[in-house]
């Protein structure tokens, strides 16, 4: 492969894909998207990247700070050694690199360099309706300068990318969590929407799913950052879940489709999910929850941190209870707690995370869901499928939305084929 060869051929479809792909891209006359050379030349160049590099490699992000993406991927191409491209990167102003620590970095990368599989990436992303975003783009959140060389290369998002830039509280916890862990997050999580706040997590099991489903309950803006590619949701269980995100917020990840969730990148999407945020919540964790992961990279940063408390018998608040004694973490108990958190971290106005009275939002899914319920007795999903017009998963997310609210309950029943629920009567 010759360095001519990682420019954009001639390719009419190639060249649409990457215009469709474009996340900053501009539509022409004739209402397709269009793309120029540079930017088509960038935009493949850092798809290569995505895949080459790990996340949170320090030194790949170092040299494409220094020579950009293009150009250094044009270097590997050529099969340029450690030391020519340690003299070319000293000469660009990039930070001293040994030449051992570059053997080691191209004995990383050159494994994967692979342009049909790049290319494959960029089709499959389109298939996908995903788009990317470079950093410099106008939609680039200023907020991931803070992660210097282990930046992401790119962000393949499906959604609304403003919501990168919005004021957002990165709520995180215990994949296991209690029910006093979700009803206290649902609780807080809640309050904190109405005051306008974007909610950011990373689309797990337990904290992470309450506070998504709590800020889509609320009709509210919601992020979920993934580990793995967009096009493989993980969990599986919450493939919905996810594609309501997507619908209604955002779901963004660094990995190029396809990629599998592996530990590693779980534990580097957490500086994604601490970096996007203006303030970061602990809402439950045991002394080795991943979440205590966010909150180390939150506190790195300087961002403001947060954890919620437990009874002091509880090994699944533990984490929280060591974060408040040894790391500085605000003991919140309530929304105006993190609202204040949230003030502190500047650049929002306090008139707009006024937090006082309830929401008074109620989507039209709700709506017809409830209407659906008897005022006495129960019935079951199906039946509330079926009585309010809507699909079964519709009723399945609307009603743990609505459990999540207090407005419903699910009653078990021994031996019964699925659970049904009931009204919640306030006195």
């Amino acid at each position: 492969m010759s360095p001519e060869e990682i420019r954009v051929p001639a390719d009419a479809g190639l060249r649409r894909s990457l215009a469709r792909l474009d996340g900053a891209g501009e539509t022409g006359g004739s209402g397709e998207p269009e793309i120029d050379r540079g930017r088509a030349d960038e935009l493949l160049a850092r798809v290569a990247w995505s895949r080459l590099a790990e996340p949170g490699d320090g030194l790949a992000g170092e040299l494409l700070r220094a020579l950009g993406a293009t150009r250094m991927l044009g270097l590997l191409v050529s099969g340029a050694g450690a030391k020519r491209i340690r003299e070319i990167a000293a000469a660009a102003g990039a930070s001293e690199i040994g030449t051992r620590q570059l053997g080691a970095g191209l004995e990383r990368w050159l494994p994967r360099l692979d342009r049909a599989a790049s290319v494959s990436d960029v089709q499959r992303g389109v298939a996908a309706g995903m788009r990317v975003l470079l950093p410099g783009d106008p939609g680039w959140p200023s907020f991931l300068e803070r992660l210097g060389e282990h930046a992401p290369t790119l962000l393949w998002f499906r959604g609304d990318a403003a919501l990168l830039s919005a004021p957002s509280l990165a709520v995180v916890g215990a994949r296991a969590s209690t029910g006093y862990g979700a009803h206290v997050t649902a609780e807080i999580t809640d309050g904190v929407c109405a005051a306008g706040v974007t909610i950011v997590s990373g689309g797990a099991y337990g904290i992470d799913a309450v506070a998504h489903r709590t800020a889509l309950a609320a009709s509210a803006s919601t992020i979920a950052v993934l580990a793995g590619g967009l096009d493989r949701p993980y969990p599986v269980a919450h493939t919905s879940l996810l594609g309501r995100i997507a619908d209604r917020g955002l779901l963004c990840s660094e990995m190029v489709p396809g990629s599998a969730p592996t530990r590693w990148r779980f534990l580097q999407r957490n500086r994604i999910i601490a970096a996007l945020s203006s303030t970061t919540l602990v809402a439950e964790a045991g002394v080795r929850s991943g979440s205590l992961n966010t909150a180390g990279h939150a506190a790195e940063m300087g961002i403001p941190l947060g954890a919620i408390p437990g009874p002091i018998t509880s090994a699944s608040s533990s984490g929280c209870h060591r974060l408040i004694r040894e790391y500085g973490a605000a003991l919140v108990t309530g929304t105006e707690d993190v609202l204040e958190l949230l003030r502190s971290a500047g650049g929002v106005p306090p008139g707009e995370l006024d937090g006082g009275g309830e929401s008074s939002r109620e989507p039209a899914l709700h709506r017809r869901v409830i209407d659906a319920l008897p005022l006495r007795g129960a019935r079951s999903c199906s039946e509330v499928a079926r009585l309010a017009g809507v699909s079964p998963d519709e009723a399945r997310g609307a009603l743990a939305e609505l459990e999540l609210l207090g407005s419903v309950e699910r009653r078990e029943t021994p031996g019964a084929a699925e659970s049904k629920w009931s009204l919640v009567r306030r006195e």
